[in-house]
């Protein structure tokens, strides 16, 4: 059979697409190379829990046409992210918020934290962030840098925070009020029944094909379809011709744990340098479980290697002038379109991924 559309990918950029094109009455085929759909929102069942295999997937967005639109999928439930940072049995409050201010510095008002804030960032001479450190500190302060940012960082990251571009932490939510929510969206939830459910009704009536490797035999792949949307890697597409780009991959150690209740939260970073792992997740508290068992993940960050999984892009100088070479080859490939957090190497968060998806549609089919 000739499809209009090969998809190679069946996350939430191809699962997108491929409802999109179905419901316009295009012809569509889906593979992936892996034995599952959803990509990296997997979720499997374990003891009726529903555990994100590849991390924590909490949907978010402030945009209401995403968030219409995943309701079509999927009920979500009210989750709000609230991580707490513990750092040497010391427990702290994530975003920075004035529950960590007083725990830090025994202050109670905003007035106070703002100006030992201030204060620290007087004392660190900075007046215009050069890099990740600098930025921390004029932000937040260099205790709660030293103690809530330095080491998780670090880890995370493989690089000194002074050798981490400025832009990274500016996301960061610090807030002068008591807010424990994280995001801050307008919108914000898990799915009930977990991704792999909203994703398979995304992909209802859709063919799709699973442990089908599109690299090893592109030539075929291509010949059965008019366009190829590409979701994967766009350095190993164009077989590493100028080399590979940089990524962060996260390994994870899962449990089955025989009791109700490891952490009392889904979210528990660890934030000194001596814990090897950034976090531990238990999946049940996304869904508020009241399951007799919990499954932990404690996540390790680590430097890409062929043959894992990468995660994070690294936005440095050198990898965007990489990308941007690679991006003049995609640009001038005819048939295939790039698209997803691997395909144009950025960090996407699932509403962005979903709305960079609908663009393409708007582009491709109306």
């Amino acid at each position: 059979m000739h499809y209009d559309y090969l998809i190679v990918g069946a996350g939430l950029f191809g699962a997108a697409f491929a409802r999109e094109a179905t419901d316009a009455g295009k012809s569509v085929l889906v593979i992936d190379k892996r034995d599952h759909i959803g990509g990296n929102v997997y979720t499997e069942s374990v003891e009726g829990i529903n555990v994100h295999r590849y991390g924590a997937h909490i949907f978010h967005t402030n945009d209401r046409r995403v968030w219409d639109y995943v309701n079509r999928f999927a009920e979500f439930n009210r989750y709000t992210n609230s991580p707490v940072a513990n750092y040497h049995g010391e427990l702290y409050s994530l975003p920075f918020n004035m529950y960590t201010f007083n725990k830090m510095w025994g202050i109670i008002t905003p007035q106070e934290a703002e100006a030992e804030i201030a204060r620290q960032r007087a004392t660190a001479g900075i007046t215009e962030p050069k890099n990740l450190e600098e930025q921390a500190i004029s932000l937040v302060g260099t205790d709660i840098y030293e103690k809530l940012v330095k080491g998780y960082t670090e880890k995370q990251w493989g690089r000194d925070c002074t050798d981490l571009p400025a832009f990274i932490i500016k996301r960061l939510p610090v807030r002068l009020t008591f807010d424990n929510n994280y995001f801050n969206a307008k919108y914000q939830g898990i799915p009930e029944g977990g991704y792999t459910q909203m994703v398979a009704n995304m992909l209802q009536g859709v063919e799709v094909r699973l442990n089908e490797n599109y690299l090893a035999n592109k030539a075929a792949w291509d010949a059965m379809a008019d366009k190829v949307i590409y979701t994967g890697s766009i350095d190993a597409y164009f077989d590493f011709c100028y080399g590979p780009l940089s990524y962060r991959s996260v390994r994870f150690e899962t449990e089955l744990l025989d009791m109700p209740n490891y952490q009392g939260n889904a979210v528990v970073n660890y934030t000194d340098r001596e814990t090897p792992y950034t976090r531990i997740i238990e999946h049940k508290h996304f869904e508020f479980g009241t399951q007799p068992k919990t499954v932990i993940s404690r996540e390790y960050s680590s430097e890409w290697q062929p043959g894992v999984e990468p995660y994070y892009p690294v936005n440095d100088e050198a990898n965007t002038a990489l990308y941007q070479r690679y991006k003049a080859l995609a640009d001038a490939d005819p048939k295939t379109i790039f698209g997803g957090r691997l395909g144009e190497y950025r960090y996407y968060d699932m509403d962005a991924v979903l709305l960079s998806a609908l663009a393409l549609v708007e582009k491709e089919l109306h």
